[in-house]
């Protein structure tokens, strides 16, 4: 890694898309924004002319797969990938083997992304003990522990039971926590393997229905505001969902919210294939849905964009469609799907996307020192991306451990040329610094 005490002079970016200016990072912080800057002897320019400035990406939802799955991910590997990807922080899931629901396991991840040094590696804790949806995990101890976690999520499984559910809000409730939910009743999707709808019939794969995922978000978001507690929901996939979400806060729920960037993009129509890349949870679902979604994203219904970057070995991956595993890698090519979908068809500035992928995450997650304004004083977490750079997606060449990205052989419309942790480049010139 470089010396912390080196002088950096970003030259020229766009910080929010806005007018050319130079960024001077010193000591950790932004030291000063302007043109015509005194620059300290010895500093190293870093070209950004036509270059986009946004705060450090936050991610809410990464499954860095360690302790346990270490052919898949590590959280060295995936912290690297996160960097590749303009993220400065991210939200390690708790499906890990042992799952990370003891103050032990959190304070492990935690400690393995200090060592990693490319993001800020911030644990999230099961709600169950082992994600088996019978008793509370040890949430106390998690939220005391080194880690200091603030979100909790059975993520991979749903928290079905009401009461269980109830008592989770509850508890977090009085450390400011939030409580992130897979929504799934299981009952409605046993067996399932792909969005319920015209494709699947057509396919004869058994439907997965829009209705598993809202049913859950109603009786959440009610069940929130019962207790008076925090409710995020993990990757909506439905306009129902949107729907339901917008429905809720307006009438006071303190629900947030988060879509991936796949669910912005791609929909069911892509499994006529059978290409396993294309299998995840929640499933792709309809071009409706999609617009939905980006409305939804656009409005402020939902808060961020969340990777739910999760990485399989290639023989989880490469095998016939209904036993291959769920998921696809998602941290280096976010950024530039939310170009495609948001920003170049005019439904969010490069400052709303500033605030979607890095204040309103970090927020959410209680996060201190990330997703702050490019201003002096503030911490040096900054990415530089190119949007006017058009890149082939190739998982192989990625830096993540798997290569499961349902983007590969698509042109997306930039790429990150730099991710500043605190000062320190992680990533310089596209590449690993």
């Amino acid at each position: 890694m470089p010396d912390t005490d080196r002088v950096y002079l970003i030259s020229g970016a766009r910080p929010l898309g806005g007018d050319p200016v130079d960024l001077l990072v010193a000591d950790g912080r932004i030291a000063d924004t302007g043109t015509g800057l005194a620059v300290p002897e010895g500093a190293e320019t870093v070209d950004a002319d036509g270059l986009i400035a946004l705060p450090g990406l936050v991610d809410l939802h990464t499954h860095l797969r360690e302790p346990g799955r270490e052919d898949a991910e590590t959280v060295a590997t995936g912290s690297r990938a996160a960097a590749m990807g303009g993220y400065t922080a991210v939200h390690a899931m708790a499906n890990t083997d042992p799952v990370a629901d003891t103050a032990g396991v959190v304070e492990q991840v935690w400690r393995l992304g200090r060592e990693a040094g490319y993001c800020d590696v911030y644990p999230v804790g099961a709600v169950t003990t082992g994600l088996a949806g019978a008793n509370l995990a040890e949430i106390g101890a998690m939220a005391d522990s080194a880690a200091g976690v603030r979100v909790f999520s059975d993520d991979g499984k749903c928290v079905s039971d009401a009461l269980l559910m109830r008592r989770a809000l509850e508890y977090v409730r009085a450390f400011d926590g939030v409580i992130a939910q897979h929504a799934q009743e299981p009952r409605l999707t046993e067996g399932a393997q792909m969005n319920e709808g015209c494709v699947s019939d057509r396919l004869g794969l058994p439907g997965w229905p829009a209705v598993a995922e809202e049913a859950i978000i109603a009786r959440d978001c009610l069940l929130a505001q019962h207790v008076g507690s925090r409710l995020h929901v993990c990757h909506v996939s439905t306009r129902g969902s949107v729907d339901i979400i917008r429905w809720a806060k307006a009438r006071g729920c303190d629900v947030t919210a988060e879509v991936t960037p796949h669910h912005l993009l791609l929909t069911d129509d892509l499994v006529e294939g059978y290409d396993p890349v294309y299998k995840v949870n929640p499933p792709l679902r309809t071009a409706d849905d999609v617009r939905a979604l980006r409305e939804g994203l656009a409005d402020g219904t939902i808060d961020i964009v969340a990777t739910d970057h999760a990485p399989h070995p290639v023989e989880a991956k490469e095998t016939e469609w209904s036993t291959a595993a769920m998921g696809m890698v998602g941290l280096e090519t976010a950024l530039a799907v939310v170009q495609e979908t948001m920003v170049d068809t005019g439904l969010l500035t490069w400052a709303q996307v500033a605030d979607r992928m890095s204040a309103a995450p970090a927020r959410i997650g209680r996060v201190t020192g990330h997703g702050r304004a490019l201003a002096p004083g503030e911490p040096a977490n900054v990415v530089l991306y190119d949007p006017a750079a058009p890149v082939e997606a190739d998982g192989a060449a990625m830096a993540t451990k798997s290569s499961n990205t349902p983007f590969r052989g698509m042109t997306l419309p930039g790429r990150v040329r730099a991710t500043f942790l605190r000062g320190v480049p992680t990533v310089l010139e596209g590449k690993i610094s």
